[in-house]
């Protein structure tokens, strides 16, 4: 890789900034100043630092975002704030996408990354990842639908889902519940409570696989996942 591209990828600048910092010759590769920006270095053999600053290079990037009403699930939008635009430049750098999606006006866990292996591997409809979500529905949940649920509901383009599991957290006109998933068609939650008589008026996903969100992330608020949490996707995925 040519260093005024791995300096660029790790925030020093955009490519004409980095140039600027090489000329100076505070950038050392394996101790030896390197001005010339088309310098090759392996990120993971050379030791590259800048300003007395070992750079640590990643490729990938895994960020937990708890996603706002409002926001779309989209690297980017004419209309509508998108869940990138949440991301501070020191991430954003990294061009990470949602994998998946969640309604505009659905809150919640965002995954995004720019491993694209890991991303498809978690969509892939085979692999069957588990989401679940709570929800605050209009209309009293009963046993009954927790069995249709578990059977599976047809939805009103006829398409039968995969079995559910459908917890009450609370009975009554206004029930609320949480709901695991194995599967992601359009609106799934909201047009299976459709499907049973009732109607959806809040939802928030709170785990994706064996990730939960972080409790501390307020909405609107990420961080980066850790090295045994993105273990763990990956384990689960494979």
């Amino acid at each position: 890789m040519r260093i005024d591209k791995l300096l660029a990828n790790m925030g020093y600048g955009t490519r004409k900034e980095v140039k600027k910092i090489l000329k100076t010759g505070t950038v050392l590769v394996d101790g030896k100043p390197a001005k010339d920006p088309k310098t090759q270095v392996d990120p993971e053999k050379n030791e590259v630092v800048v300003h007395g600053e070992i750079v640590e290079y990643k490729e990938f990037i895994y960020l937990m975002l708890n996603k706002p009403k409002g926001v779309i699930s989209a690297t980017e939008d004419t209309e509508h704030e998108t869940v990138v635009d949440l991301l501070a430049y020191e991430h954003a750098m990294f061009d990470p996408f949602p994998v998946g999606r969640l309604d505009k006006d659905t809150e919640g866990f965002v995954l995004l990354t720019n491993d694209g292996k890991l991303a498809h591997e978690l969509m892939a409809p085979k692999k069957h990842v588990p989401k679940t979500y709570i929800a605050t529905v209009r209309g009293r949940v009963s046993e009954e639908d927790i069995s249709q649920f578990k059977q599976g509901v047809e939805l009103d383009d006829g398409y039968v889902t995969k079995p559910a599991e459908l917890i009450i957290d609370k009975q009554g006109e206004i029930s609320t519940i949480s709901l695991t998933i194995s599967e992601g068609k359009f609106h799934q939650v909201k047009r299976m409570f459709i499907a049973v008589g009732k109607r959806v008026t809040e939802l928030k996903r709170i785990s994706i696989g064996p990730l939960q969100l972080d409790e501390e992330l307020a909405l609107g608020e990420y961080r980066e996942l850790t090295e045994d949490e993105v273990e763990l996707l990956r384990s689960h995925s494979s």
